[in-house]
């Protein structure tokens, strides 16, 4: 394409329309299997597992945005993430982020340790860790940044420098920033993954996750491993998330800007502890988060005062709704604790900081005066 900004991308990148009819939207092929011309003879499609024109458009796509050179669509953001794992073997190491997704966490601690893969956690904020960290047996460096639920920032160009300097693989969960606002891929990450039931679908109805690559051999191995395992993502919901894609950009740019009018909000309201929410300029790895991220994001997490009930306040909120997941266009709150983060052991939670007090919220497309009223009156009422 000759247009490469962002916004152009989001609309025209991938498989732009259909050339056979001129149709604007890719067509939704529903289809399992594909007539051949003779043996070993077909038109580029034999059976929709190993490959859908609809999903290809999506993998296409997301390959444009993230800079990669091929993409791969799955059923979830868990069977991505499964696939990517798949490429270790007995022996490997993993190398986690403090706060990652539980999901990825259960993963790799009740299913692939049966196969002999292994895991550590690391503060990857703190690159000397990290260096300490890379033991003769660590294969992969699993990042998300910010990190789910605290918000954390990594250093994703440093960290991939190490890691590249020991052979090691870096993997980036890039569902909270998306392509809109973080590229890995350019900042020296090796694999991006995506929930792409969050942003990049945005409005809750669909399930899917997604993984961008640049190179040809981890490609070659992914493609294989897609196809064999056969997690894919079915043609209706590749239409849907391309059609998700298309709104990215406003979406975002709404989604952030209602984000920071809460999060400056919320420091001034009575009853709350701690927020956590990389846009302020005293958080955590704020310049390092803003040189890699285009904004602060639409995530903040979090606690009241020891003298206010959080279970009050969840059964209090109107506006925002108690519900797992993130992303979409309304505003949703979750206690990781007890929901996103419930299946990693509690001395572990507490010690990276995930406590029973805390609050993910994320925020939507609502009106931000609205959402502020509707937090503000739910922390009131929570006070004991």
């Amino acid at each position: 394409m000759a247009q490469t900004h962002m916004e152009t991308l989001l609309i025209h990148g991938g498989v732009d329309g259909d050339a056979t009819t001129g149709s604007v939207n890719v067509p939704i092929y529903q289809t399992s299997t594909y007539a051949q011309d003779a043996l070993g003879q077909h038109r580029g499609w034999e059976y929709s597992r190993t490959g859908n024109p609809t999903r290809f458009a999506l993998e296409k796509l997301i390959a444009d945005l993230e800079g990669g050179t091929h993409g791969y669509a799955f059923g979830s953001g868990m069977a991505a993430i499964t696939a990517v794992l798949s490429l270790f073997r007995s022996g490997d190491r993993i190398l986690m982020s403090e706060n990652v997704y539980g999901g990825s966490f259960r993963v790799l601690d009740k299913v692939f340790r049966n196969f002999g893969i292994t895991w550590s956690i690391v503060d990857t904020t703190d690159t000397e860790k990290v260096k300490a960290a890379l033991k003769e047996d660590v294969r992969a460096i699993l990042i998300e940044s910010p990190a789910n639920p605290l918000l954390t920032v990594t250093d994703i160009a440093a960290v991939s420098d190490i890691a590249r300097e020991k052979g090691v693989i870096t993997i980036v969960d890039n569902t909270f920033m998306t392509p809109y606002l973080q590229r890995p891929l350019a900042l020296g990450a090796d694999i991006v993954v995506h929930s792409a039931t969050k942003y990049l679908g945005g409005h809750s109805d669909l399930v899917a996750g997604l993984v961008v690559v640049k190179d040809e051999a981890l490609a070659e191995r992914l493609a294989f491993i897609q196809n064999a395992t056969g997690g894919v993502l079915g043609p209706f919901d590749s239409f849907l998330l391309i059609r998700g894609i298309k709104t990215l950009g406003v979406r975002m740019d709404r989604h952030a800007e209602n984000t920071q009018k809460i999060a400056h909000a919320l420091r001034e309201t009575e009853g709350v502890k701690q927020i956590w929410y990389p846009g302020f300029a005293d958080a955590q790895g704020h310049e390092v988060h803003m040189r890699q991220a285009g904004s602060g994001g639409a995530m903040i997490s979090l606690e009241l005062e020891d003298d206010y009930d959080v279970r009050t306040f969840f059964t209090a909120i109107r506006v925002f709704t108690l519900a797992e997941s993130l992303g979409g266009v309304e505003s949703l709150a979750c206690h990781p604790a007890t929901m996103t983060h419930a299946s990693i052991p509690e001395d572990i939670r507490q010690r990276v900081g995930i406590t029973d007090g805390l609050i993910r919220l994320s925020v939507g497309l609502e009106n931000a005066e609205d959402l502020i009223a509707d937090l503000k009156q739910a922390i009131a009422k929570s006070r004991r």
